[in-house]
């Protein structure tokens, strides 16, 4: 049986985006992490999960969880980097 480390490893996402993913689609990671695969082989899928990471951002500071967004801003920043293509 592959556990959840299993497909993360498997996968082009880090934690902190699925867990991204997870928190924008009220969804438990390892449905995220399906997700998130999903979308990495999908036209414009990149550029959604880029937009899950901003949403999640804006809510976070709409609720002035300034901290939480500041971990979300890396999330963001980390995603840009490996995925250049999705910008």
């Amino acid at each position: 049986m592959l556990t959840f480390d299993d497909c993360l490893g498997m996968s082009e996402l880090t934690e902190g985006e699925i867990d991204a993913i997870a928190e924008h689609e009220h969804i438990p990671e390892i449905c995220a992490l399906e997700l998130g695969e999903f979308l990495c082989h999908r036209a414009g899928g990149l550029n959604k999960i880029r937009r899950f990471i901003i949403d999640d951002i804006e809510h976070a500071e709409e609720r002035g969880n300034e901290k939480h967004a500041q971990e979300l801003k890396a999330i963001l920043h980390i995603f840009d980097s490996n995925h250049p293509e999705a910008h």
